[in-house]
């Protein structure tokens, strides 16, 4: 439960007796101090009054104060600056590497806080915090909504640029692996993006005014020309998919590119036809075919109608009868749809909208990213759902946002210390 001691020392919930030190010296926190994340002591820059001697410097909580011994802290000068060792249980007197012994707080963790705790850690309901949900206070919600917001943009703009660092800065070909990632719209994700990392964008590149090779380029390196492939869908391979396969072996030849490292699997099970992977791979083709500066241009949209025109695309003319390989369909658009289209700017565009505004200093292009998500209509998710259920119901692609961080970050990793509704929970919130 070091955890929550944790919690406990930071939030001052403290008993209603007076404070002591395990030798008898009265205790008085002024300040708390700064949480830290990193390596270190629990807490940068408390402030104390030990009997009458004001105290300036860190604390370290452990569930035992014998963990102080454990981790080695006596021997690391790192803690030569604790002035408290708060603890649940004092079985063992501490001192640092300097020989200076370390005063002890014991801090009881409130029963009902701990009952709190626990019910938020095991109860089969979800969001676990559904009771107070429908009276937690509409400023409360809009503020903790808000700062999710941002922490998931952030988030995002970190994955960019951990992918700029291996593409060696190139945004023209992270923005399309993003792109790509987000083709997958969700069951596919991790596919589409090992696809579009080892995609040969230079090859690629010299083909770009071809839609055939293209196809040919994008559906060979996703491992969707082999004989493999066309056996496990049982189907017979037809003319086109022996015409892409020959030109896809003249390529591989041609850029010397290695065909044997294997693909990761397509999930095409209880998939809707518009969502096959083949379908996909060739809008993407035709997108790459037609849009030269595709990240460019997306940074140029000034509008979502802008944005949504930069992603209506139409596949190539076999794929207007066919949504994979050897299995005609009916005629019809295989261009993406709105709500995909959506999907693609809240995923893609934004994201991209907010990193490239902080790496550039455009201010504008961050506020754009913003406007848009207040423009959109929320997602409809399974998230959105559980949330509005509970009565949280988000009013545009923002607060949506807003709310799949929160379930992914805090939710389904059980980090209600850190969550703001976790907090009006514990502190006992009205839950009848």
């Amino acid at each position: 439960m070091e955890e929550l001691l944790h919690y406990v020392w930071k939030h001052k919930i403290y008993p209603l007796t007076p404070l002591s030190t395990t030798d008898g010296q009265r205790v008085e926190v002024i300040d708390p101090g700064l949480s830290n994340p990193h390596a270190g002591p629990d807490f940068f820059n408390a402030k104390l009054r030990i009997d009458d001697e004001v105290w300036v410097g860190n604390v370290e909580v452990h569930h035992l104060a014998s963990d102080w011994l454990r981790h080695g802290h006596t021997q690391d000068s790192s803690y030569d600056n604790v002035i408290l060792h708060v603890v649940e249980v004092a079985d063992a007197e501490v001192c640092c590497s300097n020989g200076r012994k370390v005063p002890q707080l014991v801090l009881p963790i409130p029963e009902e806080v701990s009952q709190r705790y626990e019910e938020l850690l095991h109860t089969d309901h979800y969001p676990p915090c559904y009771k107070i949900v429908p009276d937690l206070p509409p400023l409360k919600v809009h503020a903790w909504l808000s700062a999710l917001q941002i922490e998931r943009m952030e988030q995002k703009t970190t994955a960019i640029s951990h992918r700029l660092k291996a593409t060696c800065n190139h945004w023209e070909d992270v923005f399309f692996i993003t792109l790509a990632r987000n083709f997958g719209f969700g069951v596919n994700s991790e596919a589409f993006e090992w696809w579009a990392t080892h995609l040969p964008f230079r090859a690629a590149d010299k083909h770009r005014d071809n839609l055939f090779q293209l196809e040919a380029l994008f559906l060979g390196t996703a491992g969707l020309l082999t004989g493999e492939t066309m056996k496990a869908e049982k189907e017979s391979p037809d003319p086109y998919y022996e015409q892409l396969k020959r030109e896809y072996i003249y390529l591989a030849h041609k850029f010397s590119l290695d065909t044997s490292q294997p693909v990761p699997p397509w999930r095409m099970l209880r998939l809707r036809p518009s969502n096959f992977p083949h379908l996909r791979l060739a809008q993407l083709a035709s997108l790459y075919h037609r849009e030269q500066s595709l990240f460019s241009r997306a940074m140029e949209a000034a509008t979502l109608e802008e944005a949504r025109k930069l992603f209506h695309v139409e596949p190539s003319e076999y794929w207007q009868h066919h949504y994979r390989f050897g299995a005609p369909s009916p005629q019809m658009g295989k261009q993406l749809s709105i709500s995909s289209l959506n999907l693609i700017i809240i995923n893609t565009v934004i994201p991209f909208l907010y990193a490239f505004g902080m790496h550039s200093g455009h201010e504008e292009l961050c506020q754009r990213a913003f406007l848009f998500l207040e423009e959109l209509k929320p997602e409809t998710n399974y998230v959105t759902r559980m949330w509005g259920a509970a009565g949280i119901k988000a009013t545009h692609a923002g607060e949506s946002q807003a709310l799949i961080q929160l379930q992914t970050t805090y939710c389904d990793k059980k980090e209600c210390l850190r969550c703001r509704f976790g907090y009006e929970y514990l502190k006992g919130q009205k839950r009848e």
